[in-house]
Parts: structure tokens; sequence; C-alpha cells
């Protein structure tokens, strides 16, 4: 254990690559299985978590075959054997990561922990609820462990950037959406008053669908004013979509020009890329990796 105690540069320092590891109370084996499943940073992790990622996209694409009922008729015997397949390929998988890491609750608990649960479980409430099983769809959500894989840090960091623009824009943007909700309220009240029901417009609730489609520039044409006043205030209308989708781009825009400052002025660790160190921190908050 003392080859682990200088990997972290000081003694009693957590280990960079696993931060649950504790050197006094693991065992060799439940050791080397912590590197292989939660680090990426060995040919073993990196070669697991390929391996792990190739398995999730088979089985999303099993429960996408078998949701197509032509394919289901002809296949939906070696479909059914698949998914199973997949579901205690991936039950293991979640055993073994509860076993190997040093706080099995902190990881049950987590996002991704929550994640692979969810995954595997809708196989077997199929067997006392059918049709729960395309639920696990979700398994493409766990597709996420790639960025572990490519250690896109310049990515995370640009994540950050933008993580914090929409945090800052919240209360500007909510009040824009409010706004946009009175709009289509007024505008889809007013075409009820001019169109009618004979034009299609039967409730105000309806002309407020329409007012919405039209400002938000999709326009499914289902409904269409017929007369001359309808028609110049769908034209106003539309004219206003186009400044509604320059506002909130503008929002954030802004707000992101200013978050590329402070992330850039920002200390990230490169063990688990963490942010928001103090700027004279010399290791990391969350992991202890060096800065």
């Amino acid at each position: 254990m003392a080859e682990l105690q200088n990997k972290t540069g000081r003694k009693g320092r957590k280990n960079i690559l696993c931060p649950d590891l504790d050197p006094d109370h693991r065992s060799s084996w439940r050791e080397k299985l912590y590197v292989i499943i939660f680090g990426s940073d060995t040919p073993a992790g990196k070669l697991f978590d390929l391996l792990l990622i190739v398995a999730i996209a088979a089985s999303v694409s099993v429960v996408l075959l078998d949701s197509v009922k032509s394919v289901s008729d002809d296949y939906g015997e070696a479909l059914h054997l698949a998914e199973w397949f997949f579901t205690l390929l991936f039950t293991a998988e979640y055993v073994l990561r509860i076993l190997c890491v040093e706080r099995p609750k902190k990881y049950v608990f987590s996002f991704f922990g929550a994640v692979d649960l969810l995954s595997i479980l809708p196989t077997y409430f199929s067997i006392l609820l059918p049709g729960t099983e395309f639920m696990i769809i979700i398994r493409a959500l766990r597709i996420l462990r790639v960025f572990r894989i490519l250690k896109l840090g310049a990515y995370l960091s640009e994540a950050n950037i933008l993580l914090l623009s929409l945090k800052a824009s919240r209360k500007k943007i909510e009040v824009f959406l409010f706004t946009v909700i009175l709009m289509v309220i007024i505008f889809g009240s007013l075409m009820y008053l001019i169109e009618g029901e004979e034009h299609g417009f039967t409730s105000i609730p309806k002309s407020i669908y329409w007012a919405i489609v039209t400002l938000t520039t999709v326009g499914y044409g289902d409904i269409a004013p017929q007369t001359p006043l309808g028609q110049a205030l769908a034209s106003l209308i539309m004219i206003c979509g186009y400044g509604i989708i320059a506002v909130p781009t503008g929002i954030v825009s802004a707000e992101m020009v200013k978050a590329t400052g402070v992330v850039k002025e920002e200390k990230i660790c490169p063990g688990c890329k963490a942010v928001y160190h103090d700027k004279d921190a010399g290791f990391c908050k969350y992991c202890g990796g060096e800065l």
C-alpha cells in the first residue's frame, strides 16, 4: 500500500485516481476492481468503460428494435433473451460497483448510481407489470460515462461556462417567459373574438394554443385565421416571433461572455475536473489532487 501513498504526494492524502480508496481498509482484489471500474487512467479502466458503453448502446438498440412491430414479430424471442442477458450483465456490474467502493451508500444515491439502478429495474418489473420493460431506454443516460474515457477537460470547462451563464440569466429568462405567456393569452383571446368558432377557434385555450404555435414560428397549420383582421393580427404575431427568438439568445450570450472570464480564472483539478478553488489553493478540496 506504500505505492498508493506515494501517488498522493503526501502521507494520508486520498488517491487521485480513486478518491474513495482507503489504503488501510481495502483488500487487494477490491482495490484492483475499483481502479478498473471507476478509474479511466489505466488501460484496463479504459477498456472496461469502452466495453460498458458498447453494451449500453447494444441494449438500447434491442429496446428500440423490440418496439418495431415487424421486427418484434420475427425476432421477438431473440430480443427478449438479449434483453435479459444485458439486464443480468448490468446487474452484476452494479453489484461489483457496490462491493468495491468504501462507501456504498454514497454511490447508490449518486447520479450515476441511481441511473445504474433504474436501468436494470424495469426488466424485473416487467414480470409483474408487462410493458414497463421499455423504460430501460434510460440506459442511454449511462453513455454519459464516455466523458470519463475521453477525458474531455476542455469540454468540461466549456460546460462550466454554459452552466454559470444559465444560472446567471435565470431571473431574466423567467421574466421573459412570463412576458411571453401574457402575450399568447392576449393574442389568443383577441383571435377568439375576431375569428370565432366558425373558423376553428372554438375556445380561448385553443386560440392560445394557436398563438403559441404562431409566436414560436412552428406553424402547424391546423388552424388558420380567415378574416382580414385576423390575418393582420397573425402577421403581427409572426413578426413578434422573430424578436422572441432573439431575446433569450442575447441574454444567455451576454452572460456567457461574463462566465468565460470567471472560469478562466478558476483553478481546474486535473484529476476530478472540479472548479471553484481558492486562488492560492495548492490541492483540490474534493479529491486531494495537486492543482
